[in-house]
């Protein structure tokens, strides 16, 4: 773990949440290996150029350390359930909370409500907490 000062708030996990949601829009493109083009690469003219889809900007590739960062991130969704995983990844990539509560079923304060228990489950994982089954 990067992080050894204790102890962790609900408010640093969702920080950390957003820094992986980042780091992970910047890794490079995924391509399947083995295939490959053999027509010969030309130039567009300019109003061939129109009808083309935007080009997609991607900004420099993580650090190996933004990385690890975002892989110890993804470790920590092991201790939650599979709608808790998707509304902390809604929020870390900015997801409305409109959005989230169609996908949740559920209404704003609701959907907020379950966002902040995810993180503090995942802030007592990391302090050790142990927690009362009630």
């Amino acid at each position: 773990m990067a992080r050894t000062e204790l102890p962790w708030t609900p408010d640093a996990v969702a920080d950390r949440f957003s820094e992986a949601a980042v780091t992970a829009r910047r890794l490079p493109p995924v391509r399947v290996q083995g295939y490959f083009n053999c027509w010969p690469a030309f130039a567009r003219n300019a109003w061939e150029a129109f009808s083309t889809d935007e080009p997609v900007h991607r900004s420099f590739p993580p650090s190996p350390e933004d990385v690890d960062r975002m892989l110890e991130v993804m470790r920590w969704v092991r201790w939650l359930e599979v709608e808790q995983r998707h509304l902390l990844w809604m929020r870390a990539k900015n997801y409305d909370w409109k959005s989230i509560c169609r996908r949740l079923a559920c209404d704003r304060s609701t959907a907020w409500r379950r966002w902040r228990r995810a993180l503090q489950t995942i802030a007592d994982h990391l302090n050790e907490v142990v927690v009362p089954v009630v």
